[in-house]
């Protein structure tokens, strides 16, 4: 089990470093608090442990092989971030949602795996990388996306649970559009680095 360690410490790193998902976690505990915003966690999680598991038995070479499939997720991806940025610029941190302001859904966290190219990058790296030489391959596969998944799940955690423990610190106006202000510049700078 010794292999597990760099895996582990793999997928910690770059489960916790900033990226679209983190962003949007933060946002969501600020927005909605840690609970609610659970759904968007799992669904993150498990989107992703899909893609690993694709890229594991060979999709994600496959999406490697293809610029153009790569341009498009690319689009998506970097279209999707500026979408946010332009609704996080008007982030409402009123206690009440009005029935049309909630937290993204465990779906619409999974399907935005998909779009996502850090995501990808992660799949692709920790399925080429880190893949355990046991057999049959499926235990292998099984193996890489649970650790994968569970250190994924905590790092994920830290930022929704960062961004609930914030959300009672930013009742005063001027400290909202601060916040709002760097939000917007990092999912602006996240929909940037995409292309980088």
């Amino acid at each position: 089990m010794e292999p597990l360690l760099p895996m582990a410490l793999f997928a910690f790193v770059s489960s916790i470093t900033p990226g679209p998902n983190n962003i949007m976690l933060a946002s969501s505990g600020i927005l909605y608090g840690f609970v609610r915003s659970v759904p968007h966690m799992l669904g993150i999680t498990a989107g992703f442990g899909v893609m690993l598991a694709l890229c594991a038995v060979g999709v994600g070479s496959m999406v490697l092989a293809v610029p153009a499939l790569q341009l498009v997720l690319k689009a998506i991806g970097s279209t999707y971030l500026l979408y946010l940025a332009w609704q996080l610029r008007r982030m409402s941190f009123g206690q009440k949602d009005g029935g049309h302001n909630r937290p993204m859904t465990f779906l619409g966290a999974a399907s935005f795996q998909f779009i996502n190219p850090k995501a990808w990058f992660m799949a692709v790296t920790g399925a080429s990388a880190f893949l355990p030489e046991v057999q049959p391959i499926a235990v292998a596969v099984v193996l890489l996306c649970v650790v994968f998944c569970v250190v994924n799940f905590l790092c994920i955690s830290v930022w929704a649970g960062t961004g609930a423990a914030l959300r009672r610190h930013l009742s005063v106006p001027i400290w909202q559009r601060v916040f709002c202000t760097v939000m917007v510049a990092l999912t602006i700078y996240a929909a940037v680095s995409i292309w980088l």
